[in-house]
């Protein structure tokens, strides 16, 4: 269970609430991590029940609020309360700058959900957490996502990868 000394703060958009991901959200995050864009543009992380959502939240999600005050938020649409995709800001073992990333369900993918609850993370980013930086991270091959990082304002920086992972990504950053 996540054990923090300040509490967990949701945060508002003009039609979002963004929710610190928790073991309630598990139904839900398996249903995203196995959605076909989540598997070809992130990975496959072999989450296919109820039990193994549990255990990824707490073990590569959680980590990052007890550690650093920020990690994955569960977007949510306000008007109906649909849980519609995450977002978050990840420090991430041997990579110097944290980075910012979201994911949505297909039924609301382009319709600048993302970008609304990216925006705000990165408000916060600077505002509460003190970051200085921001990066964001992406395959070669996708191009919405690269288009999205950069209406957000980041410039491409350079390829890498990630510990224990073959594949090359794009990196992107900008000052906060």
């Amino acid at each position: 269970m996540l054990h923090m000394s300040r509490p967990i703060v949701k945060h508002e958009t003009k039609r979002l609430l963004l929710k610190p991901t928790g073991i309630e959200d598990a139904p839900f995050i398996l249903s995203l991590l196995n959605t076909p864009s989540w598997i070809e543009n992130i990975g496959d992380r072999n989450v296919h029940s109820i039990t193994a959502a549990s255990k990824y939240i707490q073990e590569k999600m959680l980590p990052n609020y007890e550690r650093h005050g920020y990690g994955n938020y569960t977007v949510i649409r306000k008007i109906d309360k649909v849980k519609m995709g995450t977002s978050g800001i990840y420090a991430r073992p041997n990579v110097e700058d944290v980075d910012i990333g979201f994911a949505m369900l297909p039924d609301y993918m382009g319709k600048g959900y993302s970008y609304e609850a990216a925006s705000k993370l990165m408000e916060l980013a600077k505002a509460e957490f003190g970051l200085k930086k921001i990066t964001a991270l992406t395959t070669r091959n996708n191009i919405a996502s690269q288009n999205l990082i950069k209406k957000l304002g980041m410039k491409y920086l350079k390829d890498i990868r990630l510990e224990n992972d073959p594949e090359v990504l794009m990196q992107f950053g900008m000052e906060l």
